[in-house]
């Protein structure tokens, strides 16, 4: 009876199915946002569906640790999967990321999504410098504006001393360049900043100002073809966590990610902005930059351009990643 017993014991083990992986993900932008509902969500049940349940994916509702921390709580093992920006990481380890966070690079994000998961993750070997980790996703959102409350920005002169929150990177350095003091601070800080009179506007996209609920304090936003600005994505998960994975749950996994989640990502972005320009209507005034204005902007974003692909060292051509990202994308510099 014994042997009866635990042989029918091994029957029920080997019948109940296999307890599923469960990806632990450290999420910090609002629950509602956009990219949240409309790619990481659906990103995590399509993960359920192509592992056939063997993988899941809980997306916290509370953040594990500040956005700036999100890269290294995943290299960490803090979290197993993490997004965020590069230009949050304040030392220089993503350097050549900055591929897209420059001026006049696109005004489709799923256009400027795909040029950046395959020019950076491929020739400029993004995969070394997220080392840690294995690579999800990486993207950018629609055209970077300029929004303030003080005035509309018609010569260069008129950004002088304005204070600008910025997402650190390259548009810091550009709107000092053009003389306002940048201050950096995480997305989710800014209302607070700027309802108080901290900051006179912000580096932000169409969408941002409706996510945020900016739209009460914002009075002009400028807009430059191409953009004024981007700012650069990582998705990422433990490295370790997932090799644990089999080999057959990791080719279902990046299967849907890499180049699928960047057109699913840009087109939650571009979905974003059309329902955010709807919803301000003429609440902000919206305009494009003078001729003086983008001048200006050019001049300083060739000099920082420069020095960017000065700063790869050997083995790495900035200047012609950028051509054949505009290429991909159909911006063309005068």
């Amino acid at each position: 009876m014994k042997t009866l017993g635990l042989a029918f014991a091994g029957l029920l083990l080997a019948a109940a199915p296999a307890l599923a992986d469960e990806l632990i993900m450290s999420s910090w932008l609002p629950p509602k946002h956009p990219i949240v509902v409309n790619a990481f969500e659906p990103w995590a049940e399509e993960v359920e569906a192509v592992t056939e349940g063997r993988v899941t994916v809980r997306i916290m509702g509370k953040p594990l640790g500040s956005p700036p921390a999100h890269f290294d709580m995943a290299r960490d093992g803090i979290a197993d999967i993490t997004y965020g920006l590069h230009s949050f990481t304040e030392d220089d380890r993503f350097n050549r990321a900055r591929l897209g966070q420059f001026s006049f690079l696109g005004d489709d994000a799923i256009a400027n999504s795909q040029a950046y998961w395959e020019i950076y993750g491929g020739k400029l070997d993004a995969a070394e410098e997220h080392e840690g980790t294995h690579l999800l996703g990486l993207f950018m959102h629609g055209p970077g504006l300029l929004h303030n409350n003080i005035r509309k920005i018609e010569t260069p002169a008129d950004l002088k001393g304005l204070k600008l929150r910025v997402p650190g990177g390259y548009v810091a350095d550009l709107v000092e360049a053009l003389g306002a003091s940048p201050l950096f601070m995480s997305s989710p800080e800014v209302y607070e900043k700027l309802s108080r009179g901290v900051i006179d506007g912000v580096a932000f996209t169409y969408e941002a100002m409706t996510a945020f609920n900016l739209t009460d304090d914002i009075k002009y936003s400028m807009t430059v073809p191409g953009g004024i600005y981007n700012t650069t994505w990582f998705f990422v998960i433990n490295e370790d966590k997932w090799e644990s994975l089999s080999e057959e749950d990791r080719a279902a996994i990046d299967a849907i990610s890499g180049a699928a989640f960047a057109e699913r990502v840009g087109k939650a972005w571009n979905d974003a902005d059309t329902v955010a320009m709807e919803e301000i209507g003429d609440k902000v005034d919206f305009y494009e930059a003078s001729p003086e204005v983008v001048s200006a902007l050019k001049e300083v974003a060739g000099k920082l351009e420069q020095d960017w692909t000065e700063s790869l060292g050997e083995g790495y051509d900035g200047a012609a990643a950028l051509a054949e990202f505009r290429e991909m994308t159909g911006v063309a510099l005068e």
